[in-house]
């Protein structure tokens, strides 16, 4: 049995340093003489101690792995669901958001589709929902449906698409973003199908689209496809019909009012 002897107290600090070193833990490394000070002078256990320094080790690891995650994610812009105002989109179930921020249809391998017009939000939606992932510790990856159509276009004309597909498979989330706004030519949709087809319960998709599924058929230049893809999309997964007016439309109207001369006042 190995015995455990303390080192000689003034070696401490180097000792110290040398083995959060050798266990790439530079948190502890950064805070274990704070945290002692700290436990001395209320007269915390040697467990209390061992625990808070540990926790500051994993908070800090965790944060950022956070960081990382929203980084390869390549969201275009940062957006949280705590920024989103939800007055404005009434349409909006509370109960149904805050479940799916807990990102718990993850591991489940289900999806979330956001139908709605232009300028109501989905966006700010799905990257907020795609944020909450990173935190939750699911990898991630953004992009419009008219560049994920590009990404597999290069890999299929590389005689790469497989390689390129189970690589996508590795992120536990993927967002395609603006389905609907581009219409795609046969090549394109099978392609698309080919996406959607692989991550079928093997991982998460989060879609937003300006049309309703009954008009997919108009984007993906075939019925059959688009009835099949939405087959596969739906079978498990939230769809959030929403309705509202554009947030662009309401600013215009917005500065509008504020701009007409006094006599609109009296």
């Amino acid at each position: 049995m190995t015995t455990t002897t303390a080192p000689p107290r003034d070696g401490l600090p180097a000792m110290i340093a040398y083995l959060t070193r050798v266990l790439k833990t530079p948190t502890i490394g950064a805070f274990w003489e704070q945290l002692a000070d700290q436990a001395r002078t209320e007269n915390w256990s040697h467990e209390d101690y061992l625990a808070a320094l540990l926790q500051r080790q994993v908070a800090d690891r965790e944060s950022k792995g956070t960081v990382m995650r929203i980084r390869t994610a390549y969201f275009p812009t940062v957006k949280t669901l705590e920024d989103f105002n939800l007055d404005h989109l009434p349409s909006l179930r509370r109960d149904l958001l805050a479940h799916l921020a807990t990102s718990t249809y993850i591991p489940k391998a289900e999806n979330v589709i956001l139908l709605g017009p232009p300028g109501i939000g989905k966006t700010h939606l799905a990257i907020g929902l795609g944020v909450k992932a990173t935190q939750a510790g699911y990898s991630v990856l953004f992009d419009t449906a008219s560049n994920w159509i590009t990404r597999l276009s290069d890999a299929h004309h590389a005689g790469r698409l497989d390689a390129e597909l189970t690589k996508i498979r590795r992120y536990k989330l993927i967002i395609i973003d603006e389905v609907g706004y581009i219409p795609f030519d046969q090549d394109a949709a099978n392609l698309f199908f080919q996406l959607i087809a692989s991550r079928y319960e093997q991982g998460s998709v989060l879609v937003t689209s300006n049309l309703p599924f009954g008009r997919w058929g108009e984007t993906f230049s075939d019925d059959v496809v688009a009835a099949a893809m939405i087959d596969r999309l739906v079978h498990h997964a939230e769809v959030l019909t929403l309705t509202g007016d554009s947030y662009r439309t309401r600013q215009r109207r917005d500065l509008l009012t504020k701009d007409r001369p006094g006599q609109d006042r009296q």
